[in-house]
């Protein structure tokens, strides 16, 4: 299947060379999972979707129309991924937003990707990139569409050969998350945690649904910092989104990791999805 496309409801591949998603990267997106036949955890994804307009001040468009939207596109589709991009529409030159704003929806349609089954079952390696997230408590958190911190991680190495991920780190050099995942550590102490999003990162669907999984079935949790040192001393690492699932990490560099019972549960709770 080739990418199929709609704009603002209808089938479309083109935007203005105006709008501001493309000029300012002002707008934001969702990645959502269909398996099945039906979009996972689409209440989480439309309630970040309103968030993330709310805080960048995009009229959010309304629920309902994009649930039809939404619907439509995934009538025909057993396995696939949804995006969905909102921008604040066309504006003039210059940073300053027009009084009046125009939203643009762009919808598309992607074939599912071909990973291989024994991630899942064996686990990825991963890396430590050099890139940093830069610390913006009004952004942090957001899926908005300024990307390029986590374009310039993944371009530290080629193919999937040596690494499947980047984990990337603060100012700091505390542990954030993944270059496309969130990040969830079973510390020593026998407590599992995942990296605190308030001042960079992206709070991810997956993290908010396994948080509260977590909570729900009695597990020590906590988000807080994730050191280098907590992360080499961690009983079991993996890695997690709205379309992996998760993602058993076996090493980060030189550290070896064994897939645990706790990944193991965790992964069952992404099966009932």
């Amino acid at each position: 299947m080739s990418a199929r496309c709609w704009i603002n409801g209808k089938p479309g591949t083109r935007v203005a060379a105006t709008d501001r998603g493309l000029q300012y990267g002002d707008g934001v997106f969702e990645t959502m999972a269909v398996r099945h036949g039906r979009i996972t955890l689409l209440e989480m994804h439309l309630q970040r979707l309103m968030e993330g307009c709310e805080r960048l001040g995009i009229p959010p468009p309304s629920v309902a129309s994009i649930q039809d939207e939404l619907d439509a596109a995934v009538t025909d589709q057993a396995q696939a991924i949804l995006k969905l991009i909102v921008t604040r529409g066309s504006g003039g030159r210059g940073y300053r937003p027009a009084q009046t704003i125009t939203p643009t929806r762009i919808l598309t349609l992607h074939d599912w990707p071909a990973h291989p089954e024994s991630w899942w079952q064996d686990g990825i390696h991963a890396r430590i990139c050099n890139t940093i997230l830069g610390s913006n408590p009004q952004l942090a958190g957001l899926k908005h569409l300024n990307r390029l911190e986590q374009v310039l991680a993944r371009a530290e190495w080629s193919g999937v050969d040596t690494a499947q991920e980047g984990l990337m780190k603060d100012a700091d050099g505390t542990v954030i998350e993944g270059t496309m995942t969130n990040v969830f550590a079973l510390l020593a102490d026998g407590v599992l945690m995942t990296p605190d999003v308030r001042n960079c990162g992206v709070a991810g669907v997956m993290r908010r649904y396994l948080i509260g999984k977590a909570k729900q079935a009695g597990v020590p949790m906590r988000v807080s910092k994730l050191t280098i040192p907590e992360l080499d001393e961690a009983r079991e690492v993996f890695v997690c989104n709205s379309v992996i699932g998760v993602w058993p990490v076996t090493r980060i560099g030189e550290r070896d990791y064994p897939v645990g019972e706790m990944t193991r549960r965790i992964q069952q709770w992404t099966d009932e999805l």
